[in-house]
């Protein structure tokens, strides 16, 4: 009797031999035989997105691709093989080996999905790089809401099918019994529910977009994601705070990033006592300092806004164009410099802000209501 036909554990050798070279040549080889196979379908994809990246594409696919390759080959070529009945044991009422099957189908889907979740990460850096290109932030942000969404639904279809093939599980009862506890269900995650509403809701309305500079309640910083459950902003202090999408729609949201102009004021408190011509005179020379300096600005003004027995305020305003924040600071600070130059120049001087009035404690003897405020 040839050795390749002898039987150990209801098996030829020969099934083995093919069964561990099968698997051998996928393990050693599985890297490229996914590369090549990538290959092939990234010059089809290439039809389409001529711009594609054909590095990105393949480090996206390939590593996925070769576990796919590997598990779903080596399960097949394991089915040829016949369980020995000498392990097929009981447990829990299941034989061993309808458990091992159960495995391997298993592993399969868990293959399939993970496969599935890297090429749709793969279409989203596509597409984002086009909307980059073409300056369009608010698909670019709806596209990575998408991709978390549909992930997400692979991995529910994933579990759905290994419940359905792997533990049997009646998917019809299963979600029927969902449909009655989904009232209970929804009441625990009412703030999730409500968040991802919202999240509708900021894609809809489109009140900002990724990247950003916007203030919320007491912070501002840089939108870096939007998420189906939260908002994620880098803050000037560099921190990354999470914000609730909930609350970014109920709140007030102040998109620095929208506005036209930046503004600033610098306030100058003068005297009370100095006459309307000193005072005209340091707001006629006020205004003629900004002047010289108004390319930097798109409008600049000093005026007189407020006249009291305290002092005179003299409000120094001006309008930039969108300017970064630092640049802004710098700008300011030139224009302050300047403004003490010249109150040193006409030697003005800033009002006496009057003492704050103390309470006197009563004497010994004295009634409360005989406090005097001075």
């Amino acid at each position: 009797m040839n050795f390749l036909d002898q039987v150990f554990f209801e098996n030829t050798v020969r099934q083995y031999l093919i069964v561990v070279a099968v698997i051998l040549f996928v393990v050693l080889f599985k890297r490229y035989l996914s590369r090549y196979l990538a290959a092939l379908i990234y010059e089809l994809v290439r039809r389409n997105w001529p711009v594609i990246n054909k590095q990105q594409f393949l480090e996206l696919i390939v590593k996925p691709l070769s576990y796919f390759l590997l598990i779903v080959i080596s399960v097949m070529v394991i089915d040829i093989l016949h369980f020995p009945s000498l392990f097929d044991i009981k447990i829990y009422h299941t034989t061993l080996g309808v458990i091992v099957e159960k495995i391997g189908v298993g592993l399969i889907v868990m293959a399939i999905v993970n496969l599935l979740v890297s090429t749709t990460n793969f279409i989203a850096l596509l597409i984002k790089d086009e909307t980059v290109s073409k300056d369009e932030r608010a698909q670019h942000q709806l596209i990575f809401f998408f991709k978390d969404f549909i992930k997400a639904i692979f991995y529910i279809v994933g579990l759905i099918l290994i419940l359905k093939f792997v533990f049997a599980v009646n998917i019809g009862t299963l979600l029927g019994g969902i449909g009655i506890a989904g009232a209970a269900l929804a009441l625990a995650a009412r703030e999730s529910i409500e968040n991802i509403i919202a999240s509708f809701i900021i894609f809809l309305d489109k009140p900002f977009f990724t990247g950003d500079q916007v203030k919320v309640n007491a912070y501002s910083g840089r939108v870096e994601r939007i998420g189906l459950r939260s908002t994620r902003i880098r803050t000037q202090d560099k921190t990354l705070i999470t914000v609730p999408n909930k609350q970014m729609v109920d709140s007030i949201v102040d998109n620095l990033s929208f506005r036209n102009f930046r503004r600033g004021e610098i306030k100058l408190e003068l005297p009370s006592n100095y006459n309307s011509d000193r005072v005209r005179e340091f707001v006629k020379a006020a205004n003629e300092l900004l002047n010289k300096k108004k390319a930097d600005f798109t409008s600049c003004t000093a005026d007189v806004t407020e006249y009291s027995k305290s002092g005179i305020t003299v409000l120094v305003e001006f309008f930039t164009i969108p300017i970064p924040a630092h640049n802004f600071v710098k700008l300011k600070q030139e224009i302050m410099l300047s403004l003490m130059e010249l109150m040193e120049d006409q030697q003005a001087e800033f009002s006496q802000t009057p003492p704050e009035p103390t309470v006197v404690q009563p004497n010994a003897g004295v009634p409360p209501q005989n406090n005097r405020i001075i």
